[in-house]
């Protein structure tokens, strides 16, 4: 990890080096005096030097570098005058709770005791002369604060106009032979230095003295640069090998690195071989000097674009693209890190030989027109990878929906970059294309880290299959992408004193009203807050597994004062936690006041639910585990909250109840102190079977049930005469009510097996079917007979019309008795 961090700030570094040069720095102005604990809290000196600063300001004549080390020095001003108001703190604050000990002033028009009135003239006496060297400072400390944002102000307006300024056109075919003679000029100026230094004797006694030494390392370096790539490809090869598994991956992530480290290596020793033979002049050694930088910025781009375009498919690649494609984005990536080692030199040698910005922006055009084309090339991958992501959820979704829109910006700045080179406004065209490619860069570090937090999980959770929806890798990506907002600040053109300052004004904390809120006092309240819910859960832990069980008390009970006692330590954990954060509990106390008229009205379901989880956790009425019925849900309880309770159905579903149902409506609790409950059985049986032999029958088969009691015995019940049968019932208490519909399926059995054996019928009902005529059916009176299939027909469409639920059959058809013959 700490090698990818020294690469992001080398990175950085080059971003920053392939910036606006930078001149010297000139101190201005009287240097800041080291504060000390016996020096006044402002020095007569810091007028002259505040009035010189403002005059400083207010004038074009100076320099960013004079502003930036002007602003420095104020820096540790107003760092001095921040201690100087923290003098005499202990000191005010014991003057301060005298006072207040002497009790309220007395009233216009009212006196006081003489001695009460002396003691508190001279304790406010005290306390003025203590404040004033305070407030002098905060005065100091105010003006310092208003320069700084001044300074701030000011460099922050030229660096907006230079990128607004138009400068010579690359495109003017003008400004060409002078950018060709720039070019052809420098590199002869440097071939002219190194023949100047070969041809003085002393330096070539030197460097015929570290030949050896130079050509070891000349050696070295290039075998480095030329095989090290490529034999560090081959070992992540093989130590991914061919099975996906969370130690190859870390390995092969530990062993890619060596893309970066080798050939910047191998540069070090080519350029120390050149240094060290001494024929290496001034500007050629400036030269030198950027060349390691330039190799770092082709090294990283080379292994994000290996990293994030992968050769094989283990681990499965970051971006959802073929092999043809991840082949392009590695060329894309390496070119586009050729392209910033190139520019970082050109740059270097046109500072160095001082060449015209007309002939620099022609010599620097070509490049960023091949920048903007790779960035083209680039964002056409990251919009085939976000075409070919399923939506499968709502997150792939907006990864999807983002990966466009990312693209889309990709795509205009490399179109937009070089227009506007192009055209003359060669800073603003600058300003948008590297600072992208450094920003694609780093999106690529953060993705690899992410899958890196990823695999370190799946190590230690040994959980590969849920790895990728876990909260511990979200979360490592999330601080991920906060901690690079400063870096992704710094590429864009931020300067490192802003990120600074806000920073700074973090950490400082924000004040409303008596009220500051800084990190460290949101620390101190977390701090506390877990060390007081860590001793709460002990003493529960305490109290579950070793006090409580061995008591007489229930376990519903237990379990109550174990759910209060958390309750209370959690509030209580919560008051501390404040309290140690230095925030004042009487100011929450206006704040407690208005949430109580919301409780009142908007919150009174909430508040009624809670108070009745309560009573269910004191009075336990139900328990975990109790079969109950509430209104229209029958089934077990599986928890109790402070809100709600959790019932699973027998159809297996959960029905969330809120508990002021349950103390205000009526609840069936069928297991609520023992399990003993009842199981009735209806049976019936056809008209003419001896009922004494049924009732007999019916209470052996409930006695022969296990579960049934036989104290009380079962009991055979004939209910009445029904409609098909003569109705009876069994009822039987059950030692375990929850076996009831085991009971009374086997009782069903035995009581078929019984019947059968004894000839006892089971009635089913039947329906007497009158025909009205009935001559029909045998051709009298004239008409044709009936045939059997029309029978049929007849017989069926009138059961369909009796299943219908209409009447087919009136009054009427049932008269007459047998006079005319009628027939069943």
């Amino acid at each position: 990890m700490s090698r990818i961090v020294r690469l992001l700030i080398l990175l950085l570094g080059l971003g920053l080096a392939v910036s606006a040069p930078v001149p010297p720095l000139h101190a201005q102005g009287t240097d800041a005096p080291a504060a000390t604990a016996e020096a006044d809290a402002v020095p007569a000196e810091w007028d002259a030097f505040a009035d010189g600063a403002q005059v400083s300001i207010a004038s074009d004549e100076a320099t960013d570098a004079d502003l930036e080390s002007l602003r420095g020095e104020l820096v540790e001003w107003r760092e001095r005058f921040e201690a100087a108001s923290r003098i005499n703190a202990e000191a005010i604050a014991t003057t301060r709770e005298q006072i207040e000990a002497l009790g309220p002033p007395p009233a216009e028009g009212e006196t006081e005791a003489p001695e009460l009135a002396r003691q508190r003239a001279t304790l406010e006496a005290q306390l003025a002369d203590l404040q004033a060297p305070v407030l002098e400072a905060e005065v100091a400390w105010n003006r310092a604060d208003a320069l700084i944002r001044a300074i701030d102000r000011s460099l922050r307006e030229r660096q907006t106009n230079r990128l607004l300024e138009r400068g010579p056109a690359p495109l003017n075919p003008v400004n060409w032979p002078d950018a060709v003679a720039a070019l052809t000029q420098g590199f002869w100026t440097l071939w002219d230095e190194v023949r100047t230094e070969w041809a003085d004797p002393e330096v070539r006694a030197q460097a015929q003295e570290q030949l050896p030494i130079a050509i070891g390392l000349f050696a070295i370096g290039l075998l480095l640069i030329l095989r090290g790539r490529s034999w560090i490809e081959g070992l992540t090869l093989r130590v991914l090998g061919t099975e996906r598994s969370a130690q190859r991956s870390l390995a092969g992530f530990a062993v890619s690195l060596g893309q970066v480290v080798l050939p910047v290596a191998g540069v070090i020793a080519l350029v120390t071989a050149i240094i060290v033979t001494g024929l290496a002049g001034e500007k050629v050694t400036a030269l030198l000097q950027v060349v390691p930088g330039a190799m770092v910025a082709f090294a990283v781009a080379r292994w994000v674009g290996v990293s994030m375009f992968p050769v094989g498919e283990v681990p499965p690649p970051p971006l959802n693209l073929d092999a043809q494609r991840r082949l392009e984005g590695r060329v894309h990536a390496t070119s586009l890190g050729v392209v910033l080692a190139v520019y970082v030199l050109l740059r270097e040698l046109g500072q160095a030989e001082e060449w015209s910005l007309a002939a620099l922006n022609v010599v620097l055009f070509p490049l960023l027109v091949l920048a903007g084309l790779m960035l083209y090339r680039v964002a056409r991958l990251i919009l085939q990878h976000s075409d070919a992501l399923k939506e499968e959820d709502e997150a792939v979704s907006f990864g999807r929906r983002l990966m466009h829109l990312l693209s889309r910006v990709v795509i205009a700045v490399a179109v937009l970059g070089p227009l506007l080179a192009g055209i003359g406004y060669f800073n603003a065209g600058y300003a948008i294309v590297f600072p992208m490619i450094f920003s694609l860069q780093v999106l690529g570090i953060i993705v690899i880290l992410q899958r890196v937090a990823t695999e370190i999980y799946v190590l230690a959770t040994r959980n590969s299959d849920g790895a990728r929806d876990a909260l511990v890798p979200v979360l490592v990506g999330f601080l991920l992408m906060v901690a690079s907002i400063p870096v992704f600040a710094l590429i864009w053109g931020a300067r490192l004193t802003d990120i600074t300052e806000i920073w700074n004004r973090f950490v400082a904390g924000y004040t409303f009203g008596d009220i500051t809120i800084s990190p460290s006092v949101f620390l101190t309240a977390l701090i506390v807050l877990v060390i007081g819910i860590f001793a709460t859960r002990l003493i529960q832990s305490t109290l579950r597994t070793t006090i409580l069980p061995k008591t007489k008390m229930e376990p519903g009970a237990q379990a109550a004062i174990i759910a209060g006692l958390g309750y209370v330590g959690i509030f209580f954990a919560g008051i501390f936690a404040i309290t140690a954060a230095g925030i004042d509990l009487s100011a929450l106390g206006y704040v407690a006041g208005a949430l109580s008229v919301g409780i009142g009205f908007g919150l009174q379901n909430i508040v009624s639910n809670f108070v009745s989880g309560i009573i269910l956790l004191i009075e336990r009425p139900i328990a975990e585990g109790d079969w109950i019925e509430v209104g229209p849900n029958m089934g077990y309880v599986r928890s109790i909250s402070v809100r709600a309770t959790r019932i699973e159905t027998f159809d297996r579903q959960d029905v969330i109840v809120p508990n002021a149902d349950l103390i205000s409506g009526t609840v069936t609790n069928w297991t609520r102190g023992n399990l003993v409950g009842r199981a009735v059985l209806p049976v019936g049986v056809a008209y003419g079977t001896d009922t004494r032999k049924v009732e007999r029958i019916l209470r052996e088969i409930a006695e022969a049930q296990p579960v049934v009691l036989l104290n009380p015995p079962p009991y055979v019940y004939f209910k009445g005469f029904g409609a098909s049968s003569l109705d009876f019932e069994i009822r039987a208490i059950l030692r375990d009510v929850n076996q009831l519909l085991v009971v009374q399926t086997e009782m069903n059995h035995m009581i078929a097996e019984r019947f059968a054996a004894e000839g006892i019928e089971i009635p089913f009902p039947q329906q007497d079917i009158w025909l009205r005529n009935p001559e029909t059916l045998t051709g009298g009176a004239g008409t044709e007979p009936v045939t059997r299939q029309e029978l049929g027909e007849a017989v069926a469409e009138i059961r369909r019309e009796e299943t219908s639920g209409r009447d087919h059959i009136d009054p009427s058809d049932l008269g007459g008795g047998d006079e005319e013959g009628d027939q069943r």
